[in-house]
Formats: C-alpha cells, structure tokens, sequence
C-alpha cells in the first residue's frame, strides 16, 4: 500500500425473562466475582459470543469493551480484571470473523455480508441487554482501534444507549476517496472472501518506523507483549476482501455531518493515545478527532497521550498508568 492509501486508513479511521435468555448478571450481582462465556442471537440469527467479568455484588458501573481488528475479547482480560477489582461489571464480543464468532467459512477475517453495519448493531444489541441486566447502572462503550471507529458510528446512531465514551487507538479525518472505495470494490466482487492486499500492506506500513521487517512492533513498546500477539492464533489475522471494503465504506458513512450532530453535546468522552502510534498518525489523526468533537458542541471531551507508548496503550510498558488513568476518569463519569 502506497503512502496516500495509508493515509487514506489513518485519517479516517421483559427484564428478567430477557437477562434469563442472554445470560446477562442479574441486578443484584454475583455473590463472588464472574468470568465466563455468554451468547445472543442477532437479528439475522448469528450468534454473538461474547465474555462477561463480574464483580461480587451490585457493581458500580457497566463497561463495554469493542475490540480491535484482527484479535478478540480474551486479550483484554487484564484490563477487565483491573475494572472488575474496582467494583464494574465489563463484556466484550467476539466481533463476526473473530474469536469465537464465526460465519459462513467459518474461518477468521470472515465476517459476512454487511459486516460493519452488522457489527455496529451487534454492539448495540448487546447494550441494550446489558442496560436490562444492569439497570440504573451507567455504561461506558470502550472502543480501540477497529473498536473505536465502531464506537464513533454507534454514537451517530443510538447515543442513549450509553453515558460515557472511552476511544483508544483511534484517529479522524475526511471520507475514503471514491476511487479508493472502488478498488475495494472491486477486489471484494472478485475474490469476497480472499485476503485483502490493501490490509496486509496497511499493517506493514504500520510498522515500517520500527522494524525494516514485516511484524508487530507497531504496537507496543514491551517485546513480550508483541510475542503475545504473534503467538496468538486468534490474532493477526487476514481480513478478507468483503470486510476491508465494508469496513472503509462504513467509514465514508460515519462521517456524514448529519449524523455526526446526532451526538449528545454532554457525552463524557475520554481518548487515549500512544504520541507514536501510527492509526493516529503520531497523534496528528487524534488531535484531529478531539478538534472535530469540540467542533461538534462536546463539552465533556479529555484525553491523555503517552510519550513514546504505541498503538495498544492497555498492554505498553507503562499499561498501569494507563489503567489508573482509565479507572479515575471513570469514577467520575461511569461509576453510579
């Protein structure tokens, strides 16, 4: 992929009947903590797996974790686990084509037809269970990378579901080119479910400002942690061609300004970010992101940008700042 595609990628980047049938904790909590699998079925009959950690008792608050591209729910035990000692309650999908949410191939990077749209309401679905499971408890969307981008387009199409908005590894700026759009077009009518070229060199790109090889070093400082990924055979994955050209085409979609101003003006927002992460082009993208959120009448917008960390801030060398840094805003805008 050249330098313009790249950028193209980097700037745009009944209650208890119901909580019964999706597994969801009842209101008054587990009598010791939780960690476990649940499913739903989606409106199109797939079935969504998704992971639950619970504290003991009524929790404090409600965090829903959206994760990246190309790994899963598993990946953000730590954090879940850090959340959980403090009192919220955190769960996390398998988006379609990962983890243990498979369609059609059955293989990863396979997320079938409408892929972006459909993930998005996945995510939505599972708030709404999660508002009946947990009620008078706020809810926090956190969304990293992939799951960031999802977040900024669920907050243009139901922003009441949740109180609060936590971005990470993210970025923002004009819509895909048409003629980028096409390519993808293209690629994905010929070969729907083959690997997608243009993602493939989107990630080498990633990581040409700290390897002259192919690899993951883009996305933490810490070596143990990028063996973690590489090691993982949940991770870093193909995405096909019918997912890469859906996922830009959402893109496009999220930045209509129309549905920008459906955001609540009095969203607490928190964006936190790595100052060499490349999804935010060393913060250029994130800066552009908190400019437009201001622009749109936020308000409630703060962000903190760490010297040096990369793209997966919860697992760099200095992860426990991160989370202590989370975890306080937090208890001032997702915990009651």
């Amino acid at each position: 992929m050249n330098d313009p595609m790249r950028r193209t990628f980097v700037a745009t980047t009944g209650l208890a009947g119901l909580m019964l049938a999706t597994g969801c904790a009842s209101p008054g909590g587990p009598a010791a903590p939780v960690s476990d699998w649940q499913s739903f079925a989606a409106e199109d009959g797939t079935t969504i797996h998704y992971r639950r950690w619970l504290p003991a008792g009524t929790p404090r608050g409600v965090v829903q974790v959206v994760h990246g591209a190309a790994e899963h729910s598993g990946r953000y035990d730590r954090f879940a686990q850090a959340l959980v000692r403090e009192g919220y309650a955190v769960y996390a999908t398998d988006h379609r084509g990962h983890g243990r949410t498979r369609l059609r191939s059955g293989q990863t990077g396979d997320a079938g037809p409408d892929a972006w749209n459909r993930m998005v309401e996945d995510e939505m679905a599972l708030s709404q269970r999660l508002r009946a499971a947990h009620p008078g408890r706020r809810l926090t969307l956190f969304g990293h990378s992939l799951g960031s981008f999802m977040a900024q387009d669920y907050i243009t199409r139901r922003p009441e579901l949740i109180d609060a908005l936590v971005l990470s590894g993210t970025s923002y700026g004009p819509p895909p080119p048409s003629e980028f759009i096409g390519a993808l077009d293209t690629a994905a009518k010929a070969n729907p479910l083959g690997p997608s070229e243009a993602w493939a060199n989107l990630f080498k790109d990633f990581n040409k400002p700290f390897s002259d090889k192919p690899g993951f070093e883009w996305l933490s400082r810490d070596p143990a942690e990028v063996a973690r990924y590489t090691s993982d055979p949940l991770a870093g994955f193909a995405f096909s061609n019918e997912l890469v050209r859906d996922f830009f085409v959402g893109l496009v979609r999220l930045r209509d300004p129309a549905r920008e101003a459906h955001i609540p003006k009095g969203l607490p927002v928190l964006v936190i970010q790595g100052e060499k992460d490349p999804v935010g082009e060393n913060l250029k993208g994130t800066q552009a992101l908190l400019d437009r959120l201001k622009a749109l009448g936020l308000t409630r917008v703060e962000n903190h940008f760490y010297p040096g960390a990369r793209h997966e801030v919860l697992n760099e060398t200095n992860r426990d700042e991160v989370q202590r840094d989370v975890i306080a805003w937090l208890s001032r805008n997702g915990a009651g």
